[in-house]
């Protein structure tokens, strides 16, 4: 069967848009629920929320999963490889770009309101070495550090180029956008490796041998104890150290799409038995990382954890879509937000947070003693349901930035540079035609101005 006549090309996956919006809630709650000790009083929900770098790896395994299954065309891709990154860059930098900007005005409200505890060194300057040693928890103090001005331009350049994950020392100005950065240098090299892999013969071999490759780094590490700067940062986002995930996903979309040609389809107790095994691996994992030693951190994040990630996609692929016309009405809107709820939901969380302490203390005094006002605020308690608040404003505008801005400005990228340009090369084309058509009959070969 031709696979560009094949249905499963058309295949929407609304299983996988719910895990992909998913992903993002979880990440949000990762690097915001600490700052709750309602929530982290509840046994065994900080050890639950503590698995973000989970939500991130299958987060790209899942980019991994979807791009083979949209771009991948036998053994091409279905556009020319500029024209996929010219795409891919349209979707990606807006987002970017105006995460970054809105990150930094908020770092700046907050330095100017100075309201302890969190605000108080609150500057686009102000970074903390990445670390995984003990001593980075008994004296954080060590590890923080302001920018110099070489320091500061040079991460700006970092952030405006994307190339900010490459900097393996620490994280500057909004720290999941390291995130968009990786996934851009996926994108990358998707054009050269994704045909290669999904036409790999052994499939299971060469996942296998991917597993091996990203596990090596670790363990190395792990055998030579280096635990602090810069080998923390270096697995933790270097892109180079993270494309085994993103090459899992797409063998994992290969194995996935040849089930399906043989239409062998999984029983429902096998689903049920990979699901039990994903959710072990989850609960395991998750208590090996908070009480377990530090190694096993780097083992979980770089490796140990890619069977089950691809296993989770794997199941969520085969989900029918339902005939609830809510459902299918929202999985589209919710999963093309993930990426915006990755890059907006710390400044947005900043943000939500300094206005309910400010709104919480004593407002009628911010407009005649400030000093009071900043400090009434400093010792207010964020509440459970300004958490809430937080979590569904930060979806709602997500969802609406998403489909307002990011997709109009791509779709006026695509008309204004990959559109034109096509027409461009089909006038250009047909002048080429037309020339060879009316040329000197004595000077034409059978077929030329035809030929196609």
């Amino acid at each position: 069967m031709n696979p560009i006549d094949n249905p499963i090309e058309k295949d929407r996956f609304i299983g996988l848009e719910w895990l992909r919006f998913l992903l993002g809630c979880y990440v949000m709650l990762y690097h915001t629920a600490h700052a709750y000790p309602q929530i982290q009083s509840i046994r065994g929900l900080n050890e639950l929320t503590s698995m973000g770098f989970f939500a991130t790896s299958t987060f790209f395994v899942l980019s991994g999963f979807l791009l083979a299954h949209v771009y991948v065309r036998g053994e091409r891709l279905r556009d020319p490889t500029k024209t996929f990154w010219a795409k891919r860059l349209f979707a990606l930098y807006p987002i970017h770009i105006m995460a970054l900007i809105f990150s930094i005005l908020v770092i700046s409200l907050m330095h100017w309101l100075a309201i302890a505890p969190d605000s108080t060194p609150a500057s686009v300057r102000f970074v903390i070495y990445d670390t995984n040693e003990l001593l980075g928890q008994t004296h954080p103090e060590l590890f923080r550090h302001y920018m110099d001005n070489m320091q500061l331009a040079f991460n700006g350049l970092l952030q405006l180029l994307m190339l900010q994950a490459w900097n393996p020392y620490y994280l500057t100005f909004n720290a999941p956008l390291w995130s968009l950065s990786t996934l851009f240098f996926f994108y990358i090299l998707f054009p050269y490796c994704a045909p290669k892999l999904m036409n790999a013969r052994r499939t299971w071999f060469w996942l296998i041998i991917v597993w091996i490759v990203y596990l090596l780094p670790p363990v190395w590490i792990i055998w030579q104890q280096l635990y602090g700067v810069p080998y923390t940062g270096l697995l933790q986002r270097v892109p180079i150290f993270r494309v085994p995930e993103f090459f899992g996903g797409i063998l994992g979309y290969a194995l996935f799409r040849r089930a399906r040609l043989k239409q062998s389809v999984l029983t429902l107790w096998q689903r049920h038995a990979i699901g039990g095994c994903i959710l072990a691996c989850f609960v395991i994992a998750a208590a090996l990382f908070t009480h377990g030693p530090k190694y096993w951190y780097f083992l979980l994040h770089n490796g140990l954890l890619l069977p089950s990630q691809i296993a989770l996609i794997y199941l969520c692929a085969l989900v029918r879509t339902p005939k609830n016309q809510w459902v299918r009405h929202w999985s589209p809107r919710l999963g093309a937000a993930s990426l915006s709820i990755f890059a907006f939901h710390v400044p947005l969380f900043n943000l939500t947070r300094t206005l309910e302490q400010l709104l919480r203390s004593h407002p009628q005094t911010c407009f005649g003693n400030w000093g009071e006002c900043v400090a009434a605020a400093g010792n207010v308690q964020l509440s459970l349901s300004g958490y809430v608040a937080y979590m569904m404003l930060t979806i709602l505008l997500c969802v609406v930035f998403q489909e307002q801005f990011v997709t109009r400005v791509r779709h006026s990228l695509v008309a204004r540079f990959l559109t034109k340009a096509r027409q461009n090369r089909g006038f250009t084309r047909y002048i080429a035609l037309t020339e060879g058509a009316f040329s000197d009959p004595e000077t034409r070969r059978p077929g030329d101005g035809l030929r196609r």
